[in-house]
Formats: C-alpha cells, structure tokens, sequence
C-alpha cells in the first residue's frame, strides 16, 4: 500500500505561480512513476506531467514550458511548480504514483486560477 498527501492548492491569480506537494509513504519501493493528473468540472482526468524513479519526465503539451515536476528522493516527495497560471488550469489537482501493479492516488487539492 501507498499513502498519498497533496498540500499546496489555492486560489492565484492569472499569471502567478502556485507549487503542488506529493508526500508519499508505505511501500515506496514499489512505486516507478509518480506524477500529476487534474480534473476540471465537466472534463475527464487528464496528465500533466510525470516523473520516474531516475528522474527522467514527461509533460502535457499544456504544461510544458510552464510547469516543472521535481521530486526529492529523501523526503518521499514529489512537487509540482506551476508557473504564469492561466484561468484553464483551474481544476482538482492529483498526486499518483504508478507501482507493477497497482495506480495509488491523492485526495486532490484544488487549484483555481482567478483571471
């Protein structure tokens, strides 16, 4: 079992930055890939970005350029640096970590982008 907490939600204006927290616990070891996903209201979950084990990562093209996923190995943590938010980054914000087997996921935190 993994244990994910998101911290780092808020309300920002267009244009500001905004940093999402993952702290992973449990059985880390099993995890390959931790990475970001959001929902905004009528959308399905999409990817933002995600991050592997040694460090190589990959990007919505929506974010790219704008956002940077770093992790910090010994805190079990994995973060997630929103730059020049815009108004259609406004969703739920989740925190996943990808084992062999199994897809764990975080409560979601909400970020929403005023314009």
């Amino acid at each position: 079992q993994v244990q994910l907490v998101e911290s780092g939600g808020g309300l920002v204006q267009a244009g500001g930055p905004l940093r999402l927290s993952c702290a992973a616990s449990g059985n880390i070891f099993s995890i390959n890939v931790m990475g970001w996903y959001r929902q905004a209201p009528g959308k399905q979950r999409e990817l933002v970005a995600t991050i592997t084990t040694d460090g190589r990562t990959n990007y919505a093209d929506s974010a790219k350029g704008r956002f940077t996923i770093s992790r910090d190995n010994a805190k079990n943590t994995v973060y997630l640096q929103m730059n020049s938010l815009k108004p259609e980054d406004t969703a739920v914000y989740y925190c996943n970590a990808r084992t062999w087997m199994v897809d764990y996921w975080g409560q979601g935190t909400q970020v929403t982008v005023s314009s």
